[in-house]
Formats: C-alpha cells, structure tokens, sequence
C-alpha cells in the first residue's frame, strides 16, 4: 500500500512536511498545496525548492482553468527539477469555484476538455489529476470519467464527493470510485474520510485491490495513522504522546525559524490545534488558553500542560 500527503492550504507546507518526514515518515508521495500564479512567488518557490524537500518524493500541484497558465507554471516548476505535477480539480472552496477553478472546472466539461488537450499536448511533465466526481449530481461523474480517460494521466486521484458536499460527514459516495476501478485504464488513487485504521480497513474490504490512498485531514488529527496503517499494530499509548510531543515541537521550532515573529507562528500553530485537538480526551480548558495566547512563551506552558496532563484517543 502507497500513502500519500493530500495537500491542505496553508498548513502542510515544507515545514510541516520536513517535521512530518523526521518524526514519522509512512509516507511515499507528498503533494505541495497548490500553485495558482504563472509568476511563482518566493513563498511558493520556497515550498517546492528541493533542497527544502530532502529525501521524500513531492508533487507540485496547480490550480487553474487555463492553459497558458498551466504550461507556464509547469515550466517554472520543471526548472526545479519535478517530472510530475498535479492538477487540483477537486477544491470546493467558494472562492476557487466561483472563478471555475478546483472543482468549479468540473461543471464546464467543454471547456474542461479541451484544456486537457492542451495542456496534455505541450507539457514537459507527466500529469496527474485529483478530483470531485462532478458539481451537483453523481451521474455527472460518468460524463468526467470519459474525459479522463481520454489523456494519458500519470495517475487519477478520486475524492468521492461533489463540489456541494464540502467536506460534510456522510457524503462519501463511493460507487463512484467503483465505477473508476470498473471503467478506468488510469492507475487509481483513492481520497476521501480515512481517518482510522477501521476506515482503511472497511475500504479494503470495498476495494481489495485498492493499491494507493490520500490521507488529509486524517493525518492532521492522528499524525500517527500512515504507522498504523503500514504496521498493522498499536504501540503502547505513552509512546504514542511521546513521539506527538517530539512531532509539534520540531514544527513550532521550524516556524519560529522561518515566520517573523510571534503572532504569525501561533497562526499556524492554533490552526494545527483545530485538527489536533480532537485527539485528546478533554482537552478544550488547553485549547482555550492555546488559543488565546500571544506569545510563543505563554502556548508553550499550555501546550506542555496539554500534553502532559490529557490522555490521547486511540
């Protein structure tokens, strides 16, 4: 089984990855949040330099609906030394979408089309795509699913939900993946609500064959799931926090090195905790003074408090 990194905006930049890669590792492909400009910026080169992703496999991926765009931030990034790169066509965000881009693309299969053509027909780089099966409704799903197959995509990662879903609990539909491991020549990917061992488990068990899957928001809440996937077993729960705790202090050191002084760190620090915290027993008295904080010194005592008096969930 192939692990991935989905890529989460503002969160699993190279600082988070390189934190990861050190404490844990499990993974086999990381995926750069995406690349929107055909002029990339410093923050953007920053987070694809290869000297900044030592010893893991990364794929960049853009979001757009042109072509021009798409060529040209894939040169960019080809001088970098990539061979793939991924298309997002699976972002629901209303800002992206109401520009048709991510997962607005998806309701102008036309146009969606012939970018592909284009795009398939000048760049220098092996393309692969995630994407929502459709806008509004799962029959648009087959119509797209023709369209794929039509290019010759490195690989088709699938989140089995429409643009409407959002990330809402229990809109995982997955017949839709079924009809992509039924219909499609594509090496397939599957994305969508892993977020334990029981969730893997119960799609192997769907999908026997399924060889490679995207882990997001799972991996933000149980840092330590790809371990338990891969190992098959747990290991004793002390263990567990200790290695947490080695994980979010390798990450606020990396942020404190790079972010311009305190308050841009515990941004990203207190963003963390939303995911975070839904893995310890009671931990919302923490969390109000982690989020409260306004200095590095002051989260550090709550956060130490945290994790030294609150117990994990499992």
């Amino acid at each position: 089984m192939q692990l991935y990194m989905a890529p989460l905006e503002g969160i699993t930049g190279y600082i988070y990855r390189n934190a990861y890669y050190k404490c844990y590792g499990d993974i086999d492909r990381y995926f750069a949040p995406f690349i929107m400009s055909k002029k990339l910026n410093q923050k953007e080169i920053r987070d694809i330099l290869p000297e900044n992703n030592q010893g893991m496999e990364l794929v960049p991926q853009i979001l757009t609906n042109r072509a021009e765009d798409f060529l040209a931030i894939a040169k960019a990034i080809h001088s970098y030394g990539y061979h793939v790169v991924n298309l997002n066509l699976g972002c629901p965000s209303p800002t992206v979408t109401s520009r048709n881009r991510g997962a607005g693309f998806l309701e102008l299969t036309r146009e969606l089309d012939r970018f592909l053509e284009d795009i398939f027909a000048a760049c220098p780089m092996k393309i692969s795509i995630k994407t929502r099966i459709g806008v509004e409704d799962e029959e648009e799903w087959q119509q797209l699913l023709k369209i794929y197959e039509k290019y010759p995509l490195e690989e088709l990662i699938v989140h089995p939900r429409l643009k409407t879903d959002q990330y809402k609990p229990g809109t995982i539909h997955r017949e839709a993946f079924e009809m992509a491991a039924e219909k499609s020549c594509h090496s397939l990917c599957y994305n969508g609500d892993i977020t334990s061992v029981s969730d893997y488990d119960e799609l192997l068990q769907q999908f026997p064959e399924t060889d490679k899957i995207m882990l997001g928001r799972g991996i933000l809440r149980k840092p330590w799931l790809p371990s338990e996937i891969k190992n098959g077993e747990k290991k004793d729960p002390q263990q567990y926090k200790e290695k947490l705790k080695e994980f979010h202090e390798e990450l606020l050191n990396g942020y404190v090195d790079y972010m311009s002084g305190d308050k841009n760190t515990l941004y990203k620090m207190k963003e963390l905790w939303a995911y975070l915290g839904t893995s310890f027993t009671n931990p919302e008295k923490y969390l109000k003074k982690i989020r409260k904080a306004q200095r590095v010194s002051e989260y550090k005592i709550w956060a130490d408090n945290l994790f030294r008096e609150q117990e994990l969930i499992l």
